[in-house]
């Protein structure tokens, strides 16, 4: 695989490069709301710019507002604010004529990928037009290369490609999971939150050979509850029957962690905002039939504290609770405590959509070692260590 690195930066000077970002970012009212991702690409804007480089920025948006479907328009605009100006170009077929007058060091954003049904389908058609455009390609978007898309995988059979200065940091701090030992010693502590039980099972039976401990919160410990025998009322739980004996039971059960107490609330609050009112904590073989489970209880918080002070590596994604519904607290106190142990030394990577969306709340970015732009990739790559977007630079 080609690194960007590689290339001299007077190698740079007038070339087309065309980028591959993600900008898929949330929008209200025609303004981007969180622009973590946006601000993560900066640097290698940056780099392109001052060597010379004429840069074609390619990404894809999902926001769909009120007044208009999805448009990059929003991140152009914050593309400005953090003093990159840009150039933004609605229609492709415009592409070439705005390219040829571009001087060296300008920038061009081009109208979501998406809007074209190729980019989907890795259609090589669009590949190749995609690449008419630069004379070298730069993947540097690791939060979609674990899709087989046009801009991600197809396009680097028709032109020079190389692995971004941002890819290559997400490829290097996340393998460090896969070695430990190598990474920073143990104890080596993994923990996993949200939902999708069927995604991240794989996680799960990976990382229980690799860390010291796995801690599993969310909704993914209710299918774990229901296995030992646990009355999970109404609460969340995979809609597949998974045999999880093997990791409740014989040598791994043991690194397994789970809560040990939960907050529940009446079913009626579950089917909208959590009545944060009737909130009441239980042990988790306390849990009635009437229950649901909102979140893991102080308990639960205190030992995963003691577990993260004595941590040395810790990996981190997804919420521990209905943090996407208002329940917020825990997760926050999460975060706040994996901060804290990377002060004293602990090396921190985390990652996912509402990890991100925890962290940007309490303005603790610059507080873990590492934070992954991916979700789904982020996973993905951690089960596989590698997506398609990797190979398709390495081929």
């Amino acid at each position: 695989m080609k690194f960007l690195r590689e290339i001299k930066p007077a190698d740079l000077k007038g070339v087309k490069a065309l980028i591959r970002l993600d900008f898929n970012v949330p929008v209200a009212k025609g303004r981007v709301v969180d622009d973590f991702r946006i601000r993560m690409a900066i640097p290698t804007i940056n780099l392109l710019k001052s060597a010379g480089a004429r840069t074609i920025i390619i990404a894809h948006i999902e926001t769909i507002e009120a007044d208009g479907g999805p448009t990059l328009a929003p991140v152009a605009d914050r593309l400005k604010m953090l003093g990159i100006a840009c150039t933004f170009v609605k229609n492709y077929r415009n592409a070439q004529a705005e390219i040829a007058a571009m001087p060296e060091g300008g920038v061009i954003l081009l109208e979501n990928l998406r809007m074209n049904e190729g980019e989907k389908k890795n259609d090589r058609a669009f590949a190749k037009e995609l690449a008419s455009l630069g004379d070298i390609y730069i993947n540097d978007a690791f939060s979609v290369s674990h899709r087989e898309h046009a801009s991600v995988s197809a396009v680097t059979e028709f032109i020079p490609s190389y692995c971004g200065p941002l890819l290559e940091q997400e490829i290097v701090n996340l393998s460090s999971a896969f070695h430990p030992d190598q990474a920073t010693g143990r104890p080596f502590l993994f923990i996993l939150g949200g939902a999708k039980f069927d995604t991240k099972l794989p996680l799960i039976e990976k990382f229980m050979n690799l860390a010291d401990t796995v801690f599993v919160g969310g909704a993914l410990a209710n299918d774990f509850f229901k296995e030992k025998g646990y009355e999970v009322g109404k609460s969340v739980v995979s809609s597949q029957d998974f045999n999880l004996s093997r990791f409740t039971q014989g040598a791994l059960a043991p690194k397994l962690m789970l809560p040990s107490d939960v907050i529940v609330g009446p079913v009626a609050a579950a089917q909208g905002a959590l009545d944060l009112a009737k909130a009441t904590v239980k042990q988790v073989d306390a849990v009635s039939p009437d229950d649901v489970i909102y979140d893991v209880g102080p308990e639960t918080l205190r030992a995963l504290g003691e577990k993260i002070a004595q941590a040395k590596y810790v990996l981190w994604n997804g919420p521990i609770g209905f943090y996407e519904r208002g329940f917020k607290q825990p997760t926050l106190a999460l975060a706040q405590k994996i901060a804290e142990a990377t002060s004293r030394g602990t090396k921190t990577i985390v990652g996912g959509g509402d990890t991100l969306a925890t962290i940007a709340e309490l303005g603790i970015e610059s507080k873990f070692t590492f934070i992954s732009t991916g979700g789904g990739a982020m996973l993905d790559f951690l089960a596989n260590e590698t997506l398609p977007g990797i190979k398709a630079l390495e081929r």
